[in-house]
């Protein structure tokens, strides 16, 4: 009776999101409700009660508004606009030097981010309307910059990494460094495309070098110091053991402050900016974290988790046929969910088949993150894309930037394959460390 309740439970869940009730609302009132018809109205209040101060009291978890800070400082004092300048200077002699440039800068930008939405509106606003000038196709401009906004949750420091870490109860750390050879994995993939397209079709990215386009590359390296020092200083501590990532957190924040004030960018309008976005993402993580909390809390009352890693491990299912049934959940729910959402929703089902089986968590949260991003960038719901369309709403529709990432969409299904067929492109460095 349990486990029909906990199926019961998800069904109605889906129902709900379907209806577009907010995650955060849809989870805590299945939870409740379960709860309450299994065990009475007391239980359910007391988990009502406990679960949300257990989960916002974690250590842990104080580093999100950290990070979140410090990308948002860096962003409103426009410490990261020098990054696409230095990447031209670097590269203007490649083929689709401005789409490459722009790869670059998007993963330069996401060290010190973390949120994709952020990476693509940044880069964004710099990079399409310079491409666009510069001849290259309104389609292929948007999508670069689109898809190179997914890398801005997989190069650390990363909100879904951390929240992920939380909620398997694994090293945020190891999944950090499993997340550095990925997002450089997928960058890679993004430029690959980009010099197919140059040469393929000339048409759509002009072929020649960007003549009086260059600047010289002392001048470029001076604009982009302060996110080499971030960087520097984020990594350099967290990897090295100097830092927790709560730590590193808070120095990137404080970090980020300093160097803003250091190139007299930081103002009242900076802060004030600053926070606000902080406090409110920061408010919307959490409330959806809580809900997810009580979910989790649901399903073990039903015994339903269990009962799937059981009936999975009975059906003796291989290796590639669950990590193909993954893959498509987390696609399909990318088409018409948030990333976060998407992710909370499906890890109280997944974590407990996946421990079963003894597939690595670390490994597990890259792949997930690896496919939450895909999302981004898929029909209907590809947040991305419209977030390309509003700072680039000049030079291109939606249908054009749908477009223009369908090539990058493909490379993302190849890392993909790469990740599941060769787990240790994500478990080397977490083992070197």
């Amino acid at each position: 009776m349990s486990v029909e309740t906990g199926f019961w439970g998800i069904g109605v869940l889906f129902l709900l999101l379907l209806l577009r009730v907010p995650v955060a609302l849809a989870l805590i009132a299945v939870s409740f409700g379960g709860v309450a018809w299994l065990l009475g109205v007391t239980p359910a209040l007391g988990i009502m009660a406990n679960t949300p101060y257990s989960f916002v009291a974690s250590w842990t978890m104080s580093a999100v508004p950290m990070f979140l800070l410090m990308g948002f400082v860096a962003y409103h004092a426009r410490l990261t606009e020098g990054l696409f300048t230095a990447a031209k200077a670097l590269l203007w002699r490649v083929p689709g030097a401005l789409a490459v440039s722009s790869v670059f800068a998007c993963s330069g930008f996401a060290a010190v981010c973390g949120s994709s939405l952020a990476t693509s509106a940044s880069m964004g606003r710099i990079a399409i309307p310079e491409m666009v000038r510069a001849g290259y196709s309104p389609s292929v401009s948007a999508g670069a910059i689109a898809a190179g906004g997914t890398i801005g949750a997989l190069i650390p420091p990363s909100i879904l990494m951390i929240l992920y870490g939380v909620f398997a109860e694994t090293s945020i750390t190891d999944v950090f460094l499993g997340g550095v050879t990925v997002g450089l994995l997928t960058a890679l993939g993004y430029i690959l495309v980009v010099f197919v397209i140059a040469v393929a079709r000339p048409d759509l990215i002009p072929r020649g070098r960007l003549e009086g386009a260059q600047v010289p590359l002392s001048r470029a390296l001076r604009e982009v110091w302060p996110v080499a020092v971030l960087i520097l200083l984020v990594f350099g501590g967290l990897f090295s053991g100097y830092f927790t990532a709560t730590e590193a957190g808070a120095v990137g924040a404080g970090g980020a402050i300093l160097c803003a004030a250091l190139v007299g960018q930081l103002n009242r309008e900076v802060m004030r900016k600053s926070l606000l976005e902080t406090l409110s993402t920061t408010a919307s993580l959490l409330i959806i974290g809580i809900g997810a909390m009580m979910f989790t809390r649901f399903l073990g009352i039903t015994g339903l988790s269990g009962f799937i890693a059981r009936t999975v491990g009975a059906a003796d299912i291989g290796y590639v046929q669950l990590m193909v049934m993954i893959v498509i959940v987390y696609l399909l729910l990318g088409m018409v969910m948030e990333p976060f959402g998407a992710m909370l929703v499906t890890l109280p089902v997944f974590l407990p088949l996946l421990n079963a089986e003894g597939i690595s968590l670390i490994w597990f949260g890259v792949l997930v993150v690896k496919l939450l991003e895909i999302g981004m960038i898929t029909p209907p719901v590809g947040l991305n894309v419209f977030v390309i369309r509003n700072v680039a709403a000049e030079h291109v529709t939606t249908a054009q930037v749908f477009l223009g990432v369908a090539p990058f969409f493909l490379a993302d299904l190849l890392v993909t394959a790469l990740i599941i067929a060769f787990p240790g492109i994500v478990l080397a460095l977490p083992g070197l460390w």
